[in-house]
Order: C-alpha cells, then structure tokens, then sequence
C-alpha cells in the first residue's frame, strides 16, 4: 500500500511562489497568535525584538486548489474528545505550539490546561475535551544506558509505548541524525548484535525510520488512528544553497522568489519516501520541505531566547502555522 496522500487531486504543495498579497491572516489574528501563552521563548521572535514583521503575512496559495483558511472551532468540534499527538523533536514541538496557538486564538478565552512532564507535554481545550500532546524523542528510536555508555538502538522503540490509544499521530525525525561530537546525545549506535561508534548518517536515519515503520504496521489499527508524517523541514544555515555564500538566515526578510529551491531537496527526502513507500497502513505525509526552503526569512536567527543563530527552528506565529494549515485541509478533505 505504501504511503497516501489525502488529496489526490489537488496539488497543495504545487506553487508558483509565496504571496505576500494573498489574504491568509488578518492583523488581529497575527495580534492574538502573538499573545499565544503556548510560545517557547525560542520561537518568539517579536518578544526578542525582530524589527520586521513581513514574515508573518505571506500566505501560502497552492497553484491548483484553494488552501481552506484554518478555523479552530471547527477543529475542536471535528476532534471534540480526541486525543492528538505529535512526536519528535523540536520542529514537531515547532509545529505542536503552533497548532495550540492556532486553536487558542479561535477560542481565546476557553479554558485549557497545560501540563509539562520530562519528554511529555499536553494543552488540552477543556470545552471540547480535546488534548494536544507533544512527545519529545528526537530518533523516534530508544537512546539506552549501557555498560559502553549511551547506546542509540535504531532496532528498538520502546518508547512507542506512549504513542498508542491516539486519534491522530504526527511524526517527525531528522535533525538530530546529523549532530556529531558533543552535540550529539549517543556514544554508539547498535542494529541488532552490531555496536558501531558511528556509521553513514543516512543508513542510520533509514534503519531508524525502518524500525518506526515496523511500529506503525504493528500497532495502528487505521479505523481509530490517523498517521501524518510531518516532512523534513530545512535550515538556512549555508547562503550558498540560495547562491548567497556568503550569507545565512540572519536579516532576511523576504522568501526566495520562484519555485524551486536552487541547493535542491535534502538528501533526508529521498530516504524518507522511501521509507514511507514500504509501511502497510496508510501514513500521509506533509511535504512541507519545498515551500519551507523558501522561507529563508522565516527563522529565528537571533531574535529569540539563547546566543547564536538559529537558522534551524521558526519564528512563532510564522511558517509552522501553514504546515498546520496544510494538515486542517488535509483532515477536512
């Protein structure tokens, strides 16, 4: 069966180029986005002081088909007493504050509550009995404490544990795959009886998401859950993909024009679809690399919580709030 898409025919992905002209939210909807008490200090670029403020009104318009503006209430309603999940690392946590903000400004003064434990988060919009969980686990697979030291087991997923009893599930992995030296949370990676002290960043990311899909066949029954996977988001880290060299994300302030990405995909792409092509139950992936890659403008850079620049993570509210919008067409479809 392999992976689907819930909109056969319509390319929501297919585009032109981004559109600062297109209606896509209003100032007062940008205002309550911004009051949003979801937001990490790491995405909150307006509390850090970003001058600019054209990042927040490009919308997206797909070429082929109307994108369907976000609307929170019928969200809640849709999924009243359901249980969402988005497990990864800090990109689905990206995406999970955005999609909490997204919904708290449809209902800004419902009740909600918030809970925070270790790799475990969750909003829940008490009117409606709807939970947004967030699970950090950057591998998806188990990182175990070994008598070698901290083992990355890219055949075990224990950790799936957490995931089960959901209604709807989005997935994300790939960052982390490429951190080395101390940034990286592993001293050795094991595949069955194999211990390595590293191996090819993209075999590791292919058995790792192999396991993943293993899971997914084992334990989704799809009657009762919806799987997305949430695409591999980009870094504008390095200006010589957009034929600036010398440049990264750090005082752009306007997309890319056209509609390619001239560094093309990320190698990560072609190892995912191909993962996805191999599991069983239907899983719908969000193809969000193309039309992030262009918002180079869209990072935090330097205006958010920490030194340095983060070229890596978005600015919230921003792009993360079309990735959900793209997911709400995707469930209402």
């Amino acid at each position: 069966m392999g992976l689907r898409w819930p909109w056969p025919f319509c390319g929501f992905f297919s585009f032109s180029s981004y559109n600062s002209l297109v209606v896509g939210r209003s100032k007062s909807t940008a205002t309550l986005l911004q009051w949003c008490p979801f937001i990490d200090d790491e995405f909150n670029c307006q509390k850090f002081g970003r001058p600019d403020t054209q990042y927040l009104k490009y919308a997206w318009q797909p070429d082929s088909c109307n994108l369907p503006r976000f609307n929170g209430v019928d969200f809640l309603m849709s999924w009243r007493g359901k249980k969402i999940m988005f497990v990864g690392d800090s990109l689905s946590l990206n995406m999970w504050e955005s999609l909490s903000c997204m919904i708290h400004a449809s209902v800004p003064t419902g009740k909600t509550t918030s809970v925070n434990q270790d790799s475990l988060h969750s909003v829940t919009f008490e009117d409606y009995g709807v939970t947004l969980f967030m699970y950090r686990t950057p591998y998806l697979v188990d990182i175990a404490q070994e008598s070698v030291g901290r083992v990355l087991k890219l055949d075990s997923i224990e950790a799936g544990n957490a995931w089960k009893g959901m209604d709807l599930l989005i997935f994300n992995s790939w960052h982390w795959w490429t951190h080395t030296g101390k940034s990286q949370p592993w001293d050795y990676m094991s595949d069955g009886s194999g211990l390595y002290k590293d191996m090819n960043r993209l075999e590791a990311y292919y058995k790792g998401m192999s396991t993943w899909a293993k899971w997914v066949d084992l334990n989704v029954d799809p009657a009762k859950t919806r799987v997305f996977f949430q695409g591999i988001s980009p870094t504008h880290y390095q200006g010589r993909e957009w034929n600036q060299p010398k440049k990264n994300c750090y005082g752009e302030a306007e997309p890319l024009s056209g509609s390619a990405y001239p560094g093309g995909a990320p190698p990560a792409v072609a190892v995912l679809n191909k993962v996805l092509s191999t599991i069983e139950k239907p899983v719908y992936p969000l193809d969000i690399t193309t039309l992030s890659q262009l918002r180079k403008d869209a990072h935090p850079s330097i205006y958010g919580e920490g030194s340095g620049t983060d070229c890596s993570h978005w600015c919230l509210p921003g792009l993360p709030d079309t990735w959900n919008q793209l997911l709400y067409a995707a469930l209402i479809m």
